[in-house]
């Protein structure tokens, strides 16, 4: 019976040690899916900076560049008003002249289909 009863004890006890082996593997398992689940949010984190740099360069590029014809636009419609305030000053005294000449000087003529009876 001691046999028996020893048999069984050592089941017992090999049947505990499974159950703390067991026991063990699922921490471990559970360690390891926590470790795997902030590995890729890092991961995530990582490549989400990395598009969003990506994007504020183009973005910079391309409002940078929008920037400059802004300007070069700005700089092209000053110089055009500058040329055109120029072009009046200097052609406003010659055409008073002739709009004056053509309304004050009046040359009084017959009418080619003016028929005398």
């Amino acid at each position: 019976m001691t046999s028996q009863s020893q048999g069984i004890q050592q089941l017992l006890q090999a049947e505990k040690r499974a159950k703390d082996k067991l026991e063990e593997a699922k921490k471990r398992k559970g360690k390891r899916l926590k470790q795997a689940k902030e590995e890729a949010i890092a991961e995530i984190d990582h490549y989400r900076l990395q598009r969003e740099k990506e994007f504020r360069n183009k973005q910079t590029n391309v409002m940078g560049s929008q920037g400059n014809l802004s300007a070069k636009i700005e700089e092209q419609t000053t110089e055009t008003v500058r040329n055109l305030t120029s072009s009046y000053h200097k052609n406003m005294e010659s055409m008073m002249k002739k709009l004056l000449s053509t309304i004050c000087d009046i040359n009084p003529e017959v009418h080619p289909n003016f028929r005398h009876a």
